[in-house]
């Protein structure tokens, strides 16, 4: 008798256990979509510097607005990539903080399976050269090195670079 009890026990919470997974499923959702892009971006520390650029540049509520977004994220690593200084003059100039950073953003939700090679207008308004081969992607040049960090808004994928607009190389 002890043994039904724990078999049906067990049973139950396996049926409730897959009920929720199952609805999680077919909902479509994971934790991380229901954070929108700049949520994402500041539970991870790897893009704290990316955060606070972000809100320097005046571009929280853009980017945590309805999109789609698809954002080439750097790093804490690729900003530190910058020459001296750089990074420190542009955190005092907004106005073209902003435009390096909407440099990164492209409009529409473009998952990794669906980037392919050509330009891409950014949400800044000139061109960004992606480059698929030999199973990776590049952005101007940058290494995609995680792809495909989903959020209510759009999508990141993380890049090993910072990306600067041609008039500002």
């Amino acid at each position: 008798m002890q043994s039904i009890k724990k078999i049906m026990v067990l049973t139950i919470a396996l049926s409730a256990l897959f009920a929720f997974s199952a609805n999680t499923y077919a909902m479509g959702f994971s934790a991380s979509q229901t954070k929108n892009i700049v949520q994402v971006a500041s539970s991870d520390p790897q893009f704290s510097t990316l955060v606070t650029a972000i809100k320097t540049a005046g571009l929280v509520s853009t980017l945590s607005g309805k999109g789609p977004f698809t954002v080439f994220a750097p790093t804490n690593e690729a900003f530190a990539k910058l020459p001296k200084g750089t990074l420190e003059k542009l955190l005092k100039n907004p106005k073209e903080l902003a435009k390096i950073l909407t440099y990164h953003v492209v409009s529409g939700n473009i998952m990794s399976k669906d980037i392919k090679t050509g330009p891409v207008k950014s949400v800044e308004g000139q061109y960004l050269n992606i480059l698929v081969a030999d199973g990776s992607v590049t952005v101007n040049g940058a290494k995609v090195t995680k792809a495909d960090i989903k959020s209510s808004n759009g999508v990141i994928h993380v890049i090993d670079k910072v990306l600067l607009p041609p008039s500002k190389k």
